[in-house]
């Protein structure tokens, strides 16, 4: 991912092994150094993510960021047929609008 990154917060490395273990998963990390962690997600739940850069900075309308698209799908019980594989596109168009 190579998006602006806020340098507000920052994960203690001592503590990964520790949250990783209680169901916190760091999936992205800097590329530099592998210590600043980016991105996370959280064990059974539909969609928690987390991300310490702007995506909203990149996304568009018809472009959207994979993390807002990803939101999206979830919140319209679609996000696992995305993940698989299946072509989700013409049930977008019914259960995305408002």
């Amino acid at each position: 991912v190579h998006e602006r990154h806020r340098h507000r917060y920052e994960v203690n490395p001592e503590m990964v092994k520790e949250l990783e273990s209680n169901g916190l998963h760091f999936v992205g990390r800097d590329a530099d150094t592998g210590e600043r962690m980016e991105i996370l997600e959280l064990d059974n739940h539909p969609y928690f993510v987390a991300a310490q850069y702007h995506p909203e900075y990149l996304t568009r309308p018809l472009a959207p960021s994979p993390m807002f698209l990803g939101l999206l799908l979830a919140a319209s019980g679609q996000l696992q047929g995305y993940l698989s594989g299946e072509d989700v596109s013409q049930d977008m168009d019914t259960k995305l609008k408002l």
